[in-house]
């Protein structure tokens, strides 16, 4: 055989595997990747239960009587159940009588506040024997509870807070009336106290005016059919609605440049938010100082409204709980003006049903500025112009 035939016999040999040599690649390939999807498919009972115990809401231990966890899931250690496999001392002690009696029981737990920033305070553990035929094995079955506290509370302190505030000019209409009453041929009598009934029952129904629609907002009531609102707009009737108010305190209200900008929302609410800021500004400020409300964008996607005034001011203790129900800074003040505690509860809570924030910045004897961040709407048009513009650009 010449060199030349054996490399010609060779290049052709070779011609003729190569598909076959393709074919038995791709086939050990798909054969590895069904292996591969074998090993990790769940195929036992105990692979089940491991990944629903691991994966469940509630935080599940069980522990033996030597108080050695014998499994535990992440859930029990954020609600601090377990820790490093040592059980939570107060489970292990209910653990100890349900070992004994063979019964179920309850505790609760109150953690304390942690550097993590964790925000469970509050657990329900349920501690019963795994088997009720013996008494080896204990196991703890614990949810977070920490909202339901938080609203209980919230709920306490509102029923208190709202028969203290609703007592009060109840109370006032009822004397007021007396001594109208005792001598109703005085006229100068009949007009100063008619007076007070007047104030006094406005303040209660703007009180529970506030209270209903506060309920609305907290509640699971859909807020009205959203559109896109002008801030300009809000902003304009904000000052029309205490512009009489200012003028008779020698306040002046001025606004910064419009910017034609417009949020999703209901005009109506937003504009209330505004005024109750605007009003408060003017409630808080000396006669003659000014109050001013101003827009700025951030982050091109951010509208800023804000509200600044010169006034008393809010001290450090008091920011925190200025947007509490019924919390007033200074009750001598917010009585005088008749308000009713509930302005700046509203003004939360309309901001954050319409997807924003606000906050606080206040030093006393210098002034407050409250700042309410919008998302800004922006159109079908407008973003496929804005992306039209980055591509040229």
């Amino acid at each position: 055989m010449t060199p030349y035939f054996a490399f010609a016999l060779g290049v052709a040999l070779t011609a003729l595997a190569y598909p076959l040599v393709r074919r038995f690649n791709r086939w050990r390939d798909r054969n590895r990747e069904h292996d591969g999807a074998e090993e990790s498919r769940v195929s036992t009972v105990s692979q089940l239960l491991h990944l629903a115990v691991q994966g469940s809401p509630t935080g599940i231990a069980v522990m033996d009587r030597s108080g050695r966890v014998l499994m535990s899931n992440p859930r029990a250690h954020d609600m601090s159940i377990v820790h490093d496999r040592t059980i939570n001392p107060e489970v292990w002690d209910t653990a100890l009588v349900a070992f004994e009696d063979l019964e179920s029981h309850t505790i609760d737990l109150d953690l304390p506040r942690r550097a993590t920033g964790s925000r469970i305070r509050n657990v329900s553990v349920v501690v019963k024997p795994l088997a009720l035929t013996h008494n080896s094995y204990v196991i703890a079955y614990a949810s977070d509870e920490s909202e339901n506290v938080r609203m209980e509370a919230a709920r306490r302190d509102f029923v208190a807070n709202v028969s203290h505030e609703l007592k009060t000019p109840v109370g006032g209409i009822s004397l007021l009336a007396e001594a109208l009453m005792e001598d109703p041929d005085d006229p100068e009598l009949v007009g100063y106290f008619g007076e007070k009934l007047v104030k006094e029952s406005h303040r209660m129904g703007e009180m529970i005016t506030d209270l209903i629609s506060l309920s609305k907002l907290q509640g699971a009531e859909a807020l009205p059919e959203m559109s896109p609102v002008r801030i300009d707009d809000v902003i304009d009737d904000a000052i029309a609605r205490n512009q009489v108010t200012a003028d008779n305190r020698e306040i002046s209200l001025t606004r910064g440049a419009p910017t034609g900008l417009e949020v999703m929302g209901d005009q109506s609410l937003l504009t209330a938010a505004v005024a109750n800021l605007v009003s408060n500004a003017i409630n808080y400020s000396p006669n003659g100082q000014p109050v001013s409300i101003t827009q700025k964008v951030v982050r091109d996607s951010v509208l800023l409204v804000r509200v600044t005034d010169r006034g008393i001011g809010i001290a450090p203790e008091d920011q925190k709980r200025v947007f509490e129900r019924f919390y007033r800074v200074d009750k001598a003040r917010s009585r005088s003006t008749g308000g009713t505690g509930l302005g700046l509860a509203i003004v939360k809570h309309v901001v954050a049903n319409h997807g924003g924030n606000i906050k606080l910045w206040s030093r006393p004897g210098t002034g407050s500025t409250f700042t309410i961040e919008l998302p800004i709407y922006r159109s079908a048009a407008d973003t496929v112009e804005a992306a039209a513009a980055a591509q040229e650009g």
